[in-house]
């Protein structure tokens, strides 16, 4: 073996801990971002106490008929006309034109964020196994530990943000996602009446509680099971790499 190829297996441990470390936050809020994606989820926001009524006319019963469709559709693989084609009993289109743009947009952001969550959790999992297998358990659990505790840093932030300026929250992510004003509409207008600010609000505050709460969780767990391996006799130098042996 070269001794290129050498430091280079002598450096992977490192590499894979730091990329843990890394894929953890994005791998927790996507596991929480696609678990709100659910009729659940929907249902039971709408019955939350003081959730605002449509002055529009749509009952809860008209909103739990009408939301599922538009989850819906931000998984499937239909088009626009999925949605185009729904009308109200009058005959009147659900969505107009500047909502299936939106709704096209929302979905491409979607789905590229669900292949990213897959891609990084498979990465996530191939580098525990990895580390397991060669022996660098610690370097796993130091890997975990570090990635909970760079989730809770960013997820302090955000709630931060959420509690005390929710709309320069909810703002930025638009303007970062979507271009120009694409995503604003009349309080008449279907999406908005599905989904008020309310519903966003209430989505952002529980997906920053839940990937906090998992952080906080993942780190104190890692952190006490590398304690309890390293306190073990023999158990706290990893077994060396073939790169590292003299």
């Amino acid at each position: 073996m070269s001794s290129t190829s050498l430091r280079l297996t002598g450096r992977w441990p490192a590499f894979a801990r730091t990329l843990i470390q890394l894929l953890i936050p994005i791998v927790l809020v996507l596991t929480n971002v696609r678990l709100l994606m659910t009729d659940a989820f929907v249902r039971l926001e709408y019955s939350m106490p003081g959730f605002p009524t449509d002055s529009y006319g749509f009952s809860k019963e008209d909103r739990l008929h009408w939301a599922p469709i538009a989850r819906a559709y931000l998984l499937n693989d239909a088009g626009t006309e999925f949605l185009a084609d729904l009308r109200f009993e009058s005959g009147e289109p659900v969505y107009n034109e500047r909502e299936l743009r939106h709704m096209d947009d929302v979905k491409r952001l979607t789905q590229a964020a669900l292949r990213l969550w897959a891609a990084c959790l498979a990465t996530v999992l191939l580098l525990l196994v990895g580390l397991w297998w060669r022996g660098r358990r610690q370097d796993a659990l130091r890997g975990l530990s570090g990635g909970g505790r760079l989730t809770l840093g960013g997820m302090v932030l955000l709630g931060a943000g959420l509690v005390f300026t929710f709309s320069t929250v909810f703002v930025g992510f638009h303007r970062l996602f979507f271009e120009g004003d694409t995503w604003l509409f009349y309080y008449s207008d279907t999406l908005i009446r599905l989904f008020p600010e309310r519903f966003w609000r209430d989505v952002f505050l529980l997906l920053a509680g839940a990937t906090l709460a998992e952080a906080v969780a993942l780190h104190l767990l890692a952190t006490r099971r590398l304690r309890a391996d390293l306190a073990r006799p023999g158990r706290g130098a990893p077994r060396p790499e073939a790169g590292n042996t003299p």
